[in-house]
């Protein structure tokens, strides 16, 4: 299985910053142990490829360094040619790793899953929207017909993914989140269910389960995008549900069962993680990566 990675592209970030840039490197050190991996570096996502999601007037911005205080307030991370290229090359992970996916299975973004970013602006810790951008390169570049499903199990709402693809009818859009969990406004995706604080794993994989029930009911998808988020953890200092280890790991199974029973290729990222320990992020995202690679295997 091939896992595209960007973590030596590193994010600038002032002391005490709350984003945990080390999870990135920490994980590819783990996955370079294993077998039946293969460590690619991202490409970077191209203008042309990002432009299929982001306003033209955005992404100069971001590339000549114009945004604004407020902007980049709003994105989080203080601007600099670094954060340019480190978000190029997270967007094309997963531009990559969706065109691997088609050929192979199931590959792997080791960063991405920046779904607050809008077509105009940055948010959340998010400057360019992979998904977004790499469902639409798959139908640019590979086939116009080409139907996708995002389905976004970070804990927090995918909603700069669901205002760009929002009168797309060939991308659905599925976001299972804490309700009330940022971003405090909700946008519309084509299936959303918010959670209750304390949600536990019988509730949530419930929830997860009719999800994917009425995905494969109102949309015949040809690939998935999969944001592996781990901050619906317990551990996760910013999640507010209380699902377990195991819970996490029933997660990402019954996702990549449902991706191999029809058949459907797998494009998946890390998404968020913000654990009280970084140690139980990267555990997550590690288990993630293995119980990918079992499924891998099948296809």
């Amino acid at each position: 299985m091939k896992a595209f990675y960007t973590d030596h592209f590193v994010l600038p970030l002032p002391e005490g910053h709350r984003f945990p840039m080390e999870k990135y490197s920490r994980l590819r050190d783990l996955i370079g142990r294993e077998e039946n991996i293969e460590l690619v570096e991202a490409p970077a996502a191209t203008d042309t490829q990002i432009l299929y999601a982001h306003d033209p007037s955005y992404l100069i911005k971001v590339i000549e360094g114009k945004l604004s205080p407020q902007e980049q307030r709003e994105i989080g991370f203080p601007w600099s040619e670094r954060m340019v290229e480190r978000s190029r090359r997270s967007a094309g992970a997963t531009v990559a790793a969706a065109k691997t996916a088609l050929r192979e299975g199931i590959a792997a973004n080791l960063a991405g899953g920046t779904h607050h970013a809008y077509r105009d602006a940055g948010s959340g810790f998010c400057v360019f929207n992979d998904s977004a951008i790499a469902a639409r390169t798959l139908q640019k570049e590979i086939s116009p017909s080409l139907k996708i499903a995002v389905i976004d199990l970070d804990v927090h709402q995918g909603n700069g993914t669901a205002s760009i693809l929002q009168n797309d009818d060939s991308i659905f859009t599925l976001s299972i989140h804490g309700e009330n969990n940022f971003p405090f406004k909700k946008e519309e995706s084509d299936l959303d269910l918010g959670l209750a604080d304390g949600c536990d794993d019988v509730s949530y994989l419930h929830a997860l389960n009719q999800s994917l029930d009425q995905l494969d009911t109102r949309f015949k998808a040809d690939c998935l995008i999969f944001l592996a988020g781990a901050d619906p953890h317990e551990g996760d200092r910013l999640g507010r549900l209380n699902v377990s280890t195991e819970g996490m790991r029933l997660r990402d199974e019954m996702v990549f069962q449902y991706g191999l029973d029809k058949q459907l290729p797998i494009a998946f990222s890390m998404a968020g993680g913000y654990g009280k320990e970084i140690k139980s992020t990267i555990d997550i995202h590690f288990q993630t990566i293995k119980t990918a690679l079992q499924f891998q295997k099948q296809y």
